[in-house]
């Protein structure tokens, strides 16, 4: 199996960005531009290495070539993304990969990209920013640019790419090393490890939370040490686990509802599957049904979120009262546009530079984006 880290260490090691493998300082797919960029790099790669994987590495300094880390990646639907966007669309695995250096809370981003097939190219379906549906592009040494090419595409980086990857191999060192160091690290949590398929070893940890007959998690971490592979979950997710001789399996929830009424929802489940052949899976699945609700209930809710929007703008300072209904501001734009309000997507959006300012309200609105997005391409 190999070893994340030190095939992204040969990555780096091996040369600059070249035609089977790019670096990103950080990527931001929440944008459209940013999303544009993404899906023409992963175009290019796709078709620049039709026979072996492609590689994009997040989280380094272009400057120096030295690993900074950026902020847990958890978009599991970053496939939905790439299929919806493109034509032949290319295998992708995005995988948060943890260094002992690295504060806690930061990861390297490794994008593996394969393409399904050696004899078909990879295009744009539609227009996204100022590309055009029906662009092609390919890598052009360290560059991502549309190009008009043959189908028949050389196997110039095959050897080349296996090298690396064979030099990255897992030992048993490196997974004893990776148990005692997470071990060591979460021990306020009670750290517990459990191997699967005599192989795989998993070490998770977290806060817990008793809410009548269930158990919760929050501020999880779960670790495939053999892998490298981390899942995250903050201090405001909610998470129960459950495991058995071939699965190890995460249920995600969010505590939501109006006026004090809230409900444990099912967001997502992710189960790591493993096989007999020392091979396994990772594999998400969307459960959320958002609530819904009397129409004039959120009618009222709805335009007392918009007033209280209007003060933000213009800076008038709230009431005691609107400052606790400032906190609930986000999430009930959420709830409104599952409920169908067109314009609450635009005003909960209109809500960012309002409140980034105030810690908890912006840590509760980067919550409600982030469901959002987990639901967007399902």
């Amino acid at each position: 199996m190999i070893n994340k880290r030190l095939l992204i260490k040969n990555l780096l090691a091996h040369n600059d960005e070249n035609s089977f493998y790019d670096k990103k300082r950080q990527i931001n797919i929440g944008e459209k531009e940013g999303k544009a960029k993404f899906l023409k790099h992963i175009c290019a790669l796709s078709n620049s290495n039709p026979h072996n994987n492609s590689y994009i590495i997040i989280g380094v300094d272009d400057s120096n070539n030295s690993i900074v880390g950026v902020d847990f990646f958890d978009d599991s639907k970053i496939q939905n993304l790439i299929n919806a966007y493109l034509e032949h669309p290319p295998v992708i695995q995005y995988e948060n990969i943890a260094f002992p250096h690295l504060p806690e809370d930061k990861v390297v981003g490794l994008v593996t990209i394969r393409a399904k097939t050696t004899d078909q190219i990879t295009a744009l379906r539609k227009n996204i920013w100022k590309y055009y549906g029906g662009a092609v592009f390919f890598r052009d040494g360290s560059i991502s640019m549309p190009k008009v090419f043959d189908l028949k595409l050389q196997d110039v980086n095959s050897k080349i790419v296996q090298s690396i990857e064979q030099h990255a191999q897992n030992n048993i060192q490196y997974t004893l090393d990776g148990v005692f160091d997470f071990m060591a690290k979460r021990k306020d949590y009670n750290p517990v490890y459990k191997v699967f398929k005599e192989y795989f070893v998993i070490c998770w940890a977290g806060k817990t939370k008793h809410v009548k007959d269930q158990t919760f998690y929050s501020r999880v971490d779960i670790a495939l040490i053999n892998e490298q592979v981390r899942l995250f979950y903050s201090a405001l997710d909610e998470v129960e686990i459950s495991f058995d001789s071939d699965q190890f399996r995460i249920i995600e929830y969010v505590n939501l509802g109006l006026n004090g009424q809230n409900k444990y929802l099912k967001l997502e489940e992710t189960c790591i599957n493993f096989y007999d052949n020392a091979q396994y899976t990772i594999n998400t699945k969307l459960l959320f049904q958002p609530p819904i609700y009397n129409k004039k209930t959120l009618h009222h809710i709805f335009n007392s979120n918009n007033a209280l929007l209007e003060k933000l703008r213009t800076k008038r300072s709230l009431n005691l009262q609107e400052r606790a209904d400032l906190k609930n501001l986000p999430i009930t734009y959420l709830i409104c546009h599952f409920n169908g309000f067109d314009q609450a997507l635009k005003q909960l959006e209109q809500t960012k530079p309002l409140v980034s300012k105030n810690s908890e309200v912006y840590a509760l609105y980067k919550e409600s984006i982030r469901i959002l997005r987990k639901v967007k391409y399902n």
